[in-house]
């Protein structure tokens, strides 16, 4: 059963089945569309601003095409260490390397969220700070062949293996890490 205290036609433009998840669990009805965009912003932006971009760039290929009660819910996550936006890696060697600089360090998880419907667009964003211990070699590798977190910014996802054994302690949102702020979203959700 719904929980339908909006009114609105939600679609969540997100393939990830981890947000598609989030977001069931809030309780809502909503519909899947994607479109592909192409992921690049421009170099001078830091940090949130990257975030926030990527967002809202998803958001922009759904802007024809929306009927009224439409709302659609785009959103990206960075990893940053310090200064250093950490994407997603490219093949497994790449994910060993950004997890040794991962290892040991405290990083922020960056999540942007962009609701859009025929009238107005409303973009924010959440920041949760990510403290790993120091994770030996065998236990990145194990990690990394055992789970495959290609498809994750930063090589891993805080609900699997790596979340348990390697993350000392988080300030913020754990499902911000995840992808998606579940409890701004509700809320912004109800005041949109």
């Amino acid at each position: 059963m719904a929980f339908n205290i909006i009114s609105w036609n939600l679609i969540l433009a997100s393939k990830s089945p981890r947000r598609q998840n989030l977001l069931k669990e809030l309780g809502f009805d909503f519909e899947i569309r994607t479109k592909e965009i192409e992921e690049i912003y421009p170099p001078e932006l830091q940090r949130e601003q990257v975030a926030v971009f990527l967002s809202e760039l998803k958001a922009s290929a759904f802007v024809e095409g929306l009927n009224t009660k439409d709302l659609v819910i785009t959103s990206d996550t960075i990893v940053c260490l310090g200064d250093e936006i950490i994407g997603k890696p490219i093949d497994r060697e790449d994910a060993i390397k950004m997890l040794g600089k991962l290892s040991g360090n405290k990083h922020e998880v960056i999540t942007a969220v962009t609701l859009l419907s025929k009238e107005k667009q409303h973009t924010f964003y959440e920041v949760t700070e990510v403290y790993f211990k120091e994770l030996s070699s065998k236990e990145i590798e194990y990690y990394i062949d055992k789970y495959k977190p290609f498809d994750k910014a930063g090589s891993y996802g805080i609900q699997e293996w790596i979340g348990y054994v390697g993350i000392e302690k988080i300030i913020g949102s754990y499902f911000n890490v995840m992808g998606l702020p579940v409890k701004r979203v509700y809320d912004e959700l109800i005041q949109f």
